[in-house]
């Protein structure tokens, strides 16, 4: 799974917010490379926009994310490998951009619980939605747990009342 960190969160929650307010027909198009499931992680973590991923794509090699994902290269300097590379690079692995394209990953999926899990498809946008929120639930569970504790509170100094003299109203008050 991704590595735990607050950039991997945040871009999967950012691409969960953004998927689920998308309107128009290119919102979100599961056969289209810039606007399926990876290609909205895409949109985020590459700051690319949906037509130049699918561009890019079209100019790789035939065949859908996993297909890339499993011909990928990274000495290749194809166009779609240097998104992959951007995407390996911020924290994800090739298997997590498989398993999110199909919406397949087995510890997201547990986390869903089995009746939620075996109802995903994976070409519907809100089961996507759900999917990127339910893996940064786990991610960000994962990253507290590598917080260390806060040790118990030692006692605070006492309170010390200090005399204040107000000038609009020339007494003493305590701050």
């Amino acid at each position: 799974m991704a590595r735990p960190s607050l950039s991997v969160v945040q871009a999967l929650r950012s691409t969960a917010r953004r998927l689920e307010a998308a309107t128009g027909l290119k919102a979100y198009q599961w056969g289209h490379m810039g606007s399926c499931n990876c290609g909205h992680l895409a949109q985020t973590v590459c700051h690319l926009d949906p037509a130049v991923i699918h561009q890019r794509a079209l100019l790789t090699r035939h065949g859908d994310w996993d297909d890339q994902l499993n011909d990928y290269c990274p000495q290749s300097g194809l166009p779609l490998d240097d998104v992959i590379d951007q995407m390996l690079e911020a924290g994800f692995s090739r298997s997590d951009l498989a398993h999110l394209e199909r919406l397949s990953s087995p510890t997201v999926r547990a986390a869903l619980g089995s009746e939620r899990a075996n109802k995903l498809r994976h070409n519907h946008r809100a089961d996507v939605v759900l999917y990127l929120r339910t893996w940064a639930d786990q991610l960000e569970g994962e990253l507290l747990a590598t917080v260390p504790a806060v040790p118990d509170a030692v006692d605070a100094p006492p309170v010390v009342e200090v005399p204040v003299l107000t000038a609009a109203r020339r007494e003493l008050v305590t701050a």
